[in-house]
């Protein structure tokens, strides 16, 4: 059985990632990419859906015991989770090699003090545990094999088999230390290279050492920022630039619910804020592959704008369902593509310019085709800025003139009005000016209701959205302006669960058994990410220890690893949704920044 959401560590090497449990169980593992069929898909079942536990061994039929303690390896992502048990004391060393060639998840039993007996169970199955591999032996290595993937494991320790599953038993002392490894290759070329675990660990934590060196942040919540920064780089698929929102597909927004969605994925949104995170804190390499990801995706296509893309620029995103995975504690369908890919959201073009112009204020090398790819987006959006849309939430109902979308469609006209200005490159500027103008004062009539003294979800409409905390993020209003405070007012009223977190809209109709207001069935958590907004807007308007409260609030909601998911439950008081998610980890880096900037820390 999967443990909670929160329970997991993220393990990866910048092209897939490994979740593991509290006791040490990896439960989630997709070869060779972020966006391959998993090999271990317990997450989303059960053990027969493919799971591989390290620990020390325990009785037939009982729990296996979780670990005493855990932490990441200093300001790195090589995880330590140790157990003291009556017989001594046993630490498990798992990690994920940024590679050369074949992926590795890398795992070395050290004994710590006394003798303790451990058991290796690996369940390999592959396509989302839906094929069961040929498991068998080349020599000393060990090899599963189905259709176009092979899983080869090493061991200095003896295997045997049963029940379709491979075993490992053996007792390690004091100073005692013993390294398995998997490794992925295509099943048609010769097997990988033996690996070197031992000096696997040594580069591995070099390479993240190294990395962490080139933060700029050394404010009071270095902590958590730096945590947040080495997930966002485990996010990133490091042969082209680009950032999956999360490593996991279909972990419930609702838990038993069908909110459960595919996030393995590049969203330009998602992408294009995180840069905007990386280039604050001192990463301009990221931004850059970023950028050129960006350029290469969308080519010279940007009529046809997708919101997201596949990690390598791919545009096909089909949705399917998994029928025979059971979901996470029994949220189905478990979904793998997207068809929200082809969805209209006017608002990745406002993030998408953000980004550049971010990129150019701070120095980023300059790129021609940057500013062309930004004057033909401008183009676009001239004619099609006054069209509903699905908006920044991917709503599944009729589409609407959603007031952030408009909001970020006047960012876009903005940012390229002072591109121009800057002399970078010639455009119609008046008319530009004009437009810029004509949104501003459309917004202001049609999205923006007087009697409350806040701005709607959409033009005509009452209900609220927690997007429009970034209204005076994005400069369209300044922060003292009466109806910026206002929204903000009304959202703490209207949005915010007992806690004091932020939904991201009311959720419900309203009516029994009608359909709700996105188009969906079921109720859905507080999102992380307004959350983070709304302590942003309250140091912005001057309500620093409010906003300070808020952001001690919100740290306190991560797990004992400093992650993340995409929501917290606040009935269930635990995280829901894809894990780690990158939209919950650039708004904490962004508010620590924020308030650190103002003071607003203890001393």
């Amino acid at each position: 059985m999967a443990g909670l959401i929160e329970d997991y560590a993220l393990i990866g090497d910048m092209q897939t990632a490994a979740l593991v449990c509290r006791d040490s169980t990896v439960d989630w593992l997709c070869l060779p990419r972020f966006d391959s069929p998993a090999v271990f898909a317990g997450l989303l079942g059960t053990e027969q859906h493919g799971f591989w536990r390290l620990g020390p061994a325990h009785a037939e039929g009982t729990q296996p015991p979780t670990a005493t303690r855990r932490k990441y390896r200093g300001d790195s992502l090589v995880l330590e989770s140790e157990w003291a048990t009556e017989r001594g004391t046993v630490r498990v060393i798992d990690f994920m090699p940024p590679r050369d060639g074949a992926p590795q998840l890398i795992r070395i039993v050290e004994g710590v003090h006394g003798r303790v007996r451990m058991r290796s169970t690996l369940r390999m199955r592959f396509a989302y545990g839906q094929v069961t591999p040929w498991v068998h032996k080349v020599g000393d290595r060990t090899v599963a094999v189905a259709g176009p993937d092979s899983v080869w494991l090493d061991t200095e320790v003896d295997t045997y088999g049963e029940n379709l599953t491979t075993y490992s038993e053996f007792t390690v002392a004091q100073g005692d230390r013993v390294a398995f490894t998997i490794s992925w290759e295509p099943s048609h070329k010769p097997q990988p290279s033996l690996p070197e675990p031992e000096a696997a660990l040594t580069a591995t934590e070099d390479f993240w050492r190294e990395w962490v060196e080139q933060c700029t942040y050394t404010g009071p919540y270095r902590d958590a920022v730096v945590r947040s920064l080495i997930t966002l780089k485990a996010l990133t698929y490091g042969p082209t630039g680009g950032i999956v929102a999360a490593p996991t597909t279909s972990l419930p927004e609702d838990i038993g619910g069908v909110r459960n969605w595919d996030y393995r994925f590049t969203w330009l949104r998602d992408a294009a804020i995180t840069l905007s995170s990386l280039l604050r804190t001192g990463y301009r390499e990221e931004a850059r592959a970023w950028r050129e990801w960006l350029l290469r995706a969308v080519a010279g296509d940007p009529e046809n704008l997708q919101i997201m893309y596949g990690i390598a620029g791919e545009r096909e995103l089909g949705e399917n369902e998994l029928h025979w995975l059971p979901g996470y504690e029994g949220s189905t369908p478990v979904r793998i593509g997207n068809g929200a890919a082809h969805q209209l959201q006017l608002d990745v073009y406002g993030e998408v310019t953000e980004a550049l112009h971010l990129g150019h204020m701070t120095g980023l090398a300059r790129n021609d085709y940057a500013s062309v790819l930004q004057l033909k987006l401008i183009r676009y959006l001239e004619k099609h800025w006054n069209e509903p849309d699905e908006g920044i939430w991917e709503v599944r109902g009729p589409r609407r003139h959603f007031v952030h979308s408009k909001v970020m469609a006047w960012v876009a006209v903005d940012r390229t009005v002072k591109l121009i200005e800057s002399g970078e490159v010639d455009g119609p500027l008046e008319r530009l000016k004009e437009l810029r103008e004509e949104i501003h004062y459309d917004v202001c009539e049609k999205g923006f209701d007087r009697e409350r003294n806040t701005f709607t979800q959409s033009y005509g409409s009452k209900e609220l959205d927690a997007s429009l905390l970034l209204i005076p993020q994005m400069g369209f209003l300044p922060p003292d302006d009466k109806r910026v405070i206002g929204t903000i007012e009304a959202i703490q009223r209207e949005l915010s669960t007992e806690d004091g977190f932020v939904l991201r809209y009311p959720v419900s109709s309203g009516a029994d058994g009608e359909e709700n207001l996105d188009g969906l069935p079921g109720d859905e958590g507080a999102f992380l990410a307004c959350s983070f907004w709304l302590a942003d807007d309250l140091a912005m308007i001057g309500r620093v220890e409010e906003a300070r409260k808020l952001f001690e609030k919100l740290l306190a909601l991560r797990n004992d690893l400093g992650l993340l998911a995409e929501e917290w439950d606040p009935r269930r008081k635990r995280q829901v949704g894809n894990f780690p998610q990158a939209f919950s980890h650039v708004p904490l880096i962004d508010t620590a920044l924020r308030l650190t900037a103002t003071g607003a820390f203890r001393a």
